[in-house]
């Protein structure tokens, strides 16, 4: 019998990530019930998962968590710090305009465990709140300590930020989300290269 190589098992991972994304998009456009949907964006197998609380009026449009401002912010916040955008998975709390909380936590639950990121970055104090009312399997909860790495679970950091959408007018705020994103530039250059 032939050994299986590590790119072998990569992508077999890959494959199952994919499989499982879909899965749980499909299920979330069915519970859509005449609401639209704003599905996850990015890589299924991410080192980063970017959080926001809900959608807004592009994503909504697109049916895609990050597109328009908040997104091509990000792109360029990522390519400042030599973050590979290709490497990084967003989504957002609520998947539908007026979401219902309890209705998404079992989605964004079933995110984590399918993408097994190695940082989450919080956008906001509510996607902070949410993420610690998850009380996903092994976490503790991230305090409000923005731009501060800390342990969300075994092996996954997280990362709190100011909500990007709330960050995009103002040049203080475009300054204090900036500086609570920068730690993800070292954090992601001190990676193992496999």
């Amino acid at each position: 019998m032939a050994a299986v190589t590590t790119d072998e098992i990569f992508d077999r991972y890959l494959k199952k990530a994919i499989t499982e994304v879909n899965r749980l998009s499909d299920e979330i456009a069915q519970a859509a019930a005449g609401r639209v949907p704003v599905l996850p964006s990015g890589h299924p197998l991410a080192s980063i998962f970017l959080l926001k609380y809900e959608p807004k009026p592009q994503e909504l449009q697109e049916g895609i968590a990050f597109h328009g401002r908040a997104g091509n912010a990000l792109i360029k916040s990522l390519q400042r710090l030599r973050v590979d955008p290709l490497e990084v998975y967003g989504t957002t709390c609520l998947k539908f305009a007026g979401g219902d909380e309890a209705e998404s936590r079992p989605w964004l639950a079933r995110e984590l465990r399918i993408v097994q990121p190695k940082l989450v970055v919080v956008m906001g104090d509510d996607a902070l709140r949410f993420l610690n009312e998850l009380e996903f399997p092994l976490s503790q909860p991230v305090e409000a300590r923005l731009g501060e790495l800390q342990r969300f679970t075994p092996t996954i950091e997280a990362l709190h930020v100011p909500d990007i959408d709330a960050s995009l007018d103002e040049q203080v705020a475009k300054t204090r989300f900036w500086n609570a994103f920068k730690p993800a530039g070292p954090w992601w250059a001190e990676l193992p290269p496999y």
